[in-house]
């Protein structure tokens, strides 16, 4: 039975307002492209937007570099040289340790930056666009990167964390949003998930530098996996020069000619009435929200049914660490102070990286049978039970577990990159708003750091043999967490698989259930056929 409730206020004014600037048949043209967009397989929207996947793949590459760096410093505390330089003897039987507060600060810095640089990066990509903020941000990076790898001191080593994570701060949140808004909807999921994928990449690079370099016996063992950062930000400031910008942007900045031709560039082949059409679509979006949303800061990220959104973006953006990342994602530290041989903690985590990679393609063929909701909820509840058993097998058998657990972190790390990792990415990129995505994109990614900052201040203390020394039992605190998520996911994560922007925003605005979502039919183009109402058709 379907119920039936009046258009908003806010369609009625983007209606006109749409055939105001674009003509009388202006609502028809954005409702055809809608429908085309729910009309194309996966092959003709490979076809018609190759250029647009290319260049969101060169774009999300940059992410390949924060990805490389964030275990960098959580590795090197498992490194002799590193703890050589920069930790203090504790005796023969535990040996060289980096201090378990200026472990927390390391670890913090770059995420203490990342905030700073993210919030930044909320107004500076609104004002100035996507591409700009990234090059800005690519040139500064080469000279902070010089800090960290001079680094002398602990001191110093710090500032240039903190430094070099004001720039990833800013990679990490336009590249999921520029791949969700030059790429059509039945494209969105595989690009954002492939940012994800460049995540993997980095870190499955880092561990093989990693262990490349362990045999190193001076401090250029640590010193080169630092200046390795150098080979990405010149060529990548390049790629961004020559990369055409967001047409979604360029409609929020009322530069509909330029737009029509980032379009142009965009695509490949695709006729002037499509292009057209995609135009009308996109403004008809923007007046929407417009109406719904006078301003665009981060304010009105938390007013009407923005407070909904932002919360669906900043839970599942900080998932990620609550599923257990700081403490399965990158075990190094944790099995050689458990009392693996470094060597053999060193292989373990490079072995997992790989299996990350892997996981990470596989999303791909799951996401477009099962969705977001289905992927990331169950995920999470597969990692709760992994962290749970991690922390009985270490109660029961002790130091007997070790490759017991080295095997079901690989596992838990192959469930994460299969599902709650590359997920993340295309629910927090579709769920935003246009207007507002640049911000809420950032907010998501500043929820994530504080969890992170929380999470690696505990997490140090919890494996640390001269601090709590949880070791394996850390398991049960972190499968808590995740467990806590995946409830949360069951009565407030919708499905927004196959959903155009325009059609997000009806449903939100129609305070749609997260439950019902995928089940609920709505037209945003009703009054092209009647004026006065807008079905809303919810199959039993």
């Amino acid at each position: 039975m379907a119920s039936h409730v009046q258009i908003s206020t806010a369609q009625k004014v983007a209606d006109r307002e749409l055939e105001d600037k674009l003509g009388s048949n202006a609502l028809q043209e954005a409702k055809q492209a809608t429908e085309d967009e729910h009309a194309q397989t996966f092959l003709e929207a490979i076809k018609e937007n190759r250029r647009a996947v290319f260049w969101s793949i060169l774009i999300s590459m940059t992410i390949i570099m924060e990805g490389y760096d964030t275990i960098l410093i959580g590795n090197f505390f498992a490194y002799p040289e590193f703890k050589k330089k920069f930790g203090t003897y504790y005796g023969e039987e535990v040996g060289y340790q980096v201090a378990g507060p200026w472990q927390t600060a390391l670890n913090q810095g770059s995420t203490a930056g990342a905030i700073v640089g993210g919030l930044l990066n909320g107004y500076l990509a609104s004002r100035f666009g996507y591409r700009w903020v990234m090059i800005g941000s690519l040139g500064v990076l080469n000279f902070f990167i010089l800090v960290v790898f001079l680094a002398d001191t602990v001191q110093v080593l710090l500032v240039g964390q903190i430094l070099c994570g004001l720039c990833w701060g800013v990679f990490a949140t336009l590249a999921p949003s520029y791949a969700s808004e030059v790429c059509p909807t039945n494209l969105r999921g595989y690009m954002t998930t492939y940012v994800n994928l460049c995540w993997a990449i980095g870190q499955l690079l880092a561990s093989g530098v990693l262990t490349g370099c362990l045999k190193i016996q001076t401090e250029w063992g640590y010193r080169i996996p630092f200046a390795i950062q150098w080979v990405w930000p010149i060529p990548l400031m390049v790629v961004c020069y020559l990369a055409p910008e967001s047409p979604w942007w360029l409609v929020r900045a009322e530069r509909l000619e330029q737009a029509k031709q980032s379009i142009i560039r965009l695509s490949g082949g695709r006729s002037d009435e499509k292009i057209n059409n995609q135009i009308a679509m996109m403004v008809h979006t923007n007046r929407v929200e417009a109406e719904e949303t006078k301003g665009a800061t981060y304010a009105d990220c938390f007013k009407g049914v923005n407070l909904r959104r932002t919360e669906i973006v900043c839970v599942v953006f900080a998932g990620q660490i609550l599923s257990g990342s700081t403490f399965a994602y990158t075990p190094t530290y944790f099995f050689t102070t458990a009392g693996l041989k470094t060597s053999d903690s060193f292989y373990l985590s490079l072995g997992a990286k790989g299996f990350a990679f892997m996981g990470t393609v596989l999303s791909w063929f799951l996401i477009a049978r099962w969705g977001r909701r289905t992927l990331y909820m169950s995920g999470m509840g597969t990692l709760s039970l992994i962290l749970l058993l991690i922390g009985i097998l270490n109660v029961s058998a002790g130091k007997n577990a070790l490759w017991p657990s080295g095997g079901l972190c690989i596992l838990w790390l192959f469930i994460y990159s299969l599902t709650v990792g590359p997920l993340a990415y295309s629910i927090i990129s579709e769920t935003s708003s246009v207007r507002l995505r640049p911000l809420s994109v950032v907010l998501s990614r500043v929820s994530y750091q504080i969890i992170n900052l929380i999470s690696q201040f505990l997490n140090t203390y919890m494996v640390s043999p001269v601090e709590w020394n949880w070791s394996g039992k850390s398991g049960f605190f972190w499968g808590g967490t995740a467990f806590l998520v995946f409830t949360w996911c069951y009565f407030r994560l919708p499905e927004i698989k196959d959903r155009t922007y325009e059609e997000l925003d009806m449903l939100f605005m129609q305070k749609v259930s997260a439950r019902n979502f995928a089940k609920t039919h709505v037209d945003p183009y009703e009054t092209v056929r009647k004026d006065d109402h807008m079905e809303v058709e919810v199959k039993e």
